[in-house]
Formats: structure tokens, C-alpha cells, sequence
């Protein structure tokens, strides 16, 4: 299997794409989280769900060993796709610092990197020092169900508990144990969106994120807490493509609320 195959999910494969939107799951999260975002984009861009390892059809693979690891198996997941496209990041939580750590590698000439949109989570120097990884099980998945999000009802009620954890606690892992190195500012502009009732980042925490880039930076917030995000997916889309420059999908041609 290609590394492109391996880490990319697409929902809706183009032959010419002006754009990428390449999305970057949460702790516990997959791919699939983002596939509904398809139907909200225009016709000539393209949707790619990152695939972490150690879940889903990627079960039989071990866990990532650490963030920048990660990030790296993106990047070579993403130089392997066809024609030369630009590409827009965009990670919730987990997902938004593994963004940045992709985006770090692909700033620059030829990378190719459009813009990064970070989601749910503080900037990388206002990060706060947690270790659920540590905790029981009972303690871990509590947490889950404190933060919100999809699935856990349906995780309980299937008895698959007991694979979720795993996953949940190497994410955890990687996400607690991320030591950022000295800020290089990216070139590209850099998004910032969060939930205003969201517990685990503040307006302030996020729009430290401005210190990672020497281009345009925007901090939006909408209603709701750490999952905005599944209330808000058509508008938190306009706001990406509209920061991008690219006209979003009218309201009533989008697939799905």
C-alpha cells in the first residue's frame, strides 16, 4: 500500500483539484469523523481525512511513537499525492498539533502549504501540563464523556471498550508528552477556532497561536464547548474556504445539516 493510500482517507477523489483540505482527527478520533464534511466544499476540493495508526482498518499497526513521528508520516503521505496542489491543514484538539507539526514541514518553497487552521486546542507555548495518560481506564474514559464529541454511547453499548481505550490513552500519550521545539514562524496564515464554552482552551490560549506564523492570523470563536464543531460543521467549513479565499458551498447544496 502506498504511504498516500496508508494515511489519507478521500472520500471524493478528483482528477484536477485547485485545493486540498487535509483534516487531522481528535484523541480516539478517525477519519471518518470528517468524511461528512465532503458535501460542504466546492467541486474542485479535495477532502482527506488523516488515518492515525493503531485504528480502524490500520487496527494491526502499532501506535504512533510521538507527535513528530506522526507528522511525518503525513508528509510523506502527502508528497505522494498526484500534481503539484496546494494544501490547507486544519486539526481539532489532538489533531490541531499534529497539524502544526505537518504544516513546520511543508512551509516553504515547493511544500506547497496553503494555510493551517488550528481547533480546540492552546498554542504550543500555552499548552497545559495534564497526564491522563497515566490515569486508570475508569479515569480516562470519564474524560471522554466529560469533553463531549461522538461514538462513546455507541462504543458502550457494542462492549468494544476495551479497544477504544488503547487508542484513547497512546493519543493522550503523544498529545501530553509533545515538546514543541523554538517557535520558526510559518509563512503561511494561520486560523484559530475554538468553542466558547470550551474547557480546555481560552480565547487568550488560542490566540497565542498569532507567535507561530509571520502571516495573517484570525482567531473565530462559535457557540458551544470543545465539539463546536459537530453543530457548526457547515459554518466552521465557510470559515476555512473563506479564509483561504475560496467561495464556500451555498447553504442549501451542502449534503447533510
Amino acid at each position: 500500500m502506498t504511504a498516500a493510500r496508508t494515511w489519507l482517507r478521500c472520500p471524493r477523489p478528483l482528477r484536477w483539484p485547485a485545493l486540498r483540505l487535509v483534516c487531522f482527527p481528535h484523541a480516539g478520533g478517525n477519519a471518518a469523523f470528517y468524511r461528512p464534511w465532503a458535501g460542504h466544499l466546492p467541486d474542485d476540493v479535495e477532502l482527506h481525512g488523516v488515518q492515525y495508526p493503531g485504528r480502524m482498518d490500520r487496527t494491526g499497526e502499532p501506535f504512533a511513537a510521538d507527535l513528530p513521528s506522526l507528522a511525518a508520516g503525513v508528509v510523506s503521505a502527502l508528497r505522494a499525492l498526484p500534481g503539484d496542489v496546494p494544501v490547507v491543514l486544519f486539526g481539532h484538539s489532538l489533531g490541531a498539533s499534529v497539524a502544526y507539526e505537518t504544516a513546520r514541514r511543508l512551509d516553504g518553497p515547493g511544500g506547497g502549504l496553503r494555510a493551517l487552521v488550528v481547533s480546540g486546542r492552546p498554542a504550543p507555548d500555552r499548552l497545559r501540563d495534564t497526564s491522563v495518560h497515566l490515569a486508570d481506564d475508569d479515569t480516562l474514559w470519564a474524560e471522554t464523556g466529560r469533553l463531549g464529541g461522538t461514538g462513546r454511547e455507541t462504543l458502550e453499548h457494542d462492549g468494544v471498550k476495551a479497544v477504544a481505550l488503547p487508542v484513547l490513552r497512546a493519543d493522550y500519550r503523544i498529545a501530553e508528552t509533545w515538546r514543541p521545539e523554538p517557535p520558526l514562524p510559518l509563512r503561511a496564515p494561520v486560523l484559530a477556532c475554538i468553542g466558547a464554552d470550551d474547557s480546555e482552551v481560552t480565547a487568550d490560549e488560542a490566540t497565542a497561536w498569532a507567535g507561530r506564523t509571520r502571516g495573517r492570523f484570525t482567531l473565530h470563536t462559535f457557540g458551544g464547548g470543545h465539539f463546536y464543531l459537530l453543530a457548526h460543521r457547515h459554518q466552521l467549513v465557510e470559515t476555512i474556504l473563506r479564509a483561504t479565499h475560496r467561495s464556500p458551498v451555498p447553504t442549501w447544496s451542502a449534503a447533510g445539516p
